[in-house]
């Protein structure tokens, strides 16, 4: 027994009427068929709407202006105060000088380049480099003399 036209979702004659696409939002137009596959009237999508340029034309001088790399003197930073720790404690002087050295390498470097205008750190940057000296010659002299003090009081 079959039923000669079944509910939707069944096999039987098509209905009468296509399902409604959904309207509005920004959804992009479904792909347009060939003249040859395009159903008679009242079937298939509608007519696809008129395109827009892609972009608009960019006119010559305008460009976006370069963010500031700060990184050097950043690091300069972080790396002179890790060195004053270091220099601080008595086991890690030695790695204190190393990352005060280049402390003072990478607090010049941003320094330099805030003065360019190619960076906008510059207290960062000087503060690096006066860690980095802090931490290679003041604090290691300071440990020779406690040291040189202790020596000669024996």
């Amino acid at each position: 027994m079959s039923d000669a036209n079944p509910g939707p979702g069944g096999f039987g004659p098509p209905p009468s009427q296509p399902p409604q696409q959904p309207t509005g939002g920004y959804a992009y137009p479904p792909p347009a068929q060939p003249p040859a596959a395009q159903p008679g009237p009242g079937y298939g999508y509608p007519p696809a709407a008129p395109s827009y340029p892609a972009a608009y034309p960019q006119t010559p001088g305008y460009a976006m202006p370069m963010q500031p790399s700060n990184g050097m003197g950043t690091t300069g930073l972080v790396l002179g105060i890790i060195g004053v720790v270091c220099s601080l404690t008595f086991f890690l002087w030695f790695f204190g000088v190393i990352l005060g050295i280049l402390g003072i390498i990478f607090g010049a470097i941003g320094r330099s380049k805030a003065n360019r205008g190619e960076a906008t750190n510059k207290g960062a940057a000087t503060a690096g480099l006066v860690c980095g000296i802090v931490a290679t010659v003041i604090l290691p002299l300071l440990g020779f003399l406690v040291f040189a003090s202790f020596m000669g009081a024996l």
